[in-house]
């Protein structure tokens, strides 16, 4: 069944360790179906707003909105499993004592799909990250850039309504990475979901983003579209 792509909106966002402001009250609007790339050096804020979408962090000041549904603002936060998001983290995340096909077909497990829906959906998500034959393997028999596909596999087996990416290629070597980084953004385009993802590679950034939010110091300096009609705007 398709279904409207799920915008983020992103009102007033602030966020501080202690004394130390991270974020300061940004907004931001992820149209529905682009993939968003949070740019910018460690300790800008990048991955601390990408925890604030998942629910893993909570907000001190503003409003997260996940379509017309509030996900979180100032003493409210929905737990990450009831967001419908799916996320790849930069070390795989994955669980050692289990099969590719375990690990993938884990979230609809804790859903409770049928035994016979979930190996179909399994094998789906295996076929569009290439590894299809791997359903049998463990993940200490896979190369990096395997387990990373696995790792994709999992987050969008459940078809959710958003991506979230944490720097998930740059546990990989340069070759690598811009293989996979080419692969991903062509499955981006054709599920059509909306994601968001923090990177610190420009090159990699531009390759898979519809736009680039540059990050500095806690606030968005610019914000770029990527392709033939590409600009910035303060």
């Amino acid at each position: 069944m398709t279904r409207t792509p799920t915008p983020v909106t992103v009102h007033g966002i602030g966020y501080a360790f202690g004394a130390h402001p991270v974020l300061h009250h940004l907004d931001l609007k992820v149209e529905g179906g682009t993939t968003t790339a949070l740019l910018g050096p460690s300790g800008c804020g990048k991955s601390t707003l990408l925890k604030l979408l998942a629910g893993l962090l909570q907000p001190q000041s503003g409003e997260i909105h996940f379509g017309d549904r509030t996900v979180a603002s100032a003493g409210f936060s929905l737990a990450p499993e009831q967001r419908d998001i799916g996320m790849v983290f930069q070390d795989y995340a994955l669980w050692p004592h289990m099969s590719v096909a375990q690990n993938v077909g884990f979230p609809l497990l804790m859903r409770r799909v049928p035994n016979a829906e979930r190996l179909r959906r399994i094998m789906i998500a295996l076929d569009r990250v290439g590894l299809a034959d791997f359903a049998l393997r463990r993940p200490s028999d896979l190369s990096g850039g395997q387990q990373q596909r696995v790792a994709l596999a999992r987050a969008i087996i459940a078809e959710p309504a958003i991506l979230l990416f944490d720097e998930p290629l740059s546990n990989l070597d340069r070759d690598l990475r811009e293989s996979l980084c080419f692969e991903m953004a062509a499955l981006l385009k054709q599920l059509g979901t909306t994601a968001v993802y923090v990177t610190h590679d420009r090159s990699e950034a531009e390759v898979l983003a519809d736009h680039i939010v540059h990050l500095s110091q806690g606030s968005i300096t610019a914000i770029q579209a990527v392709g033939p009609l590409s600009g910035e705007t303060a």
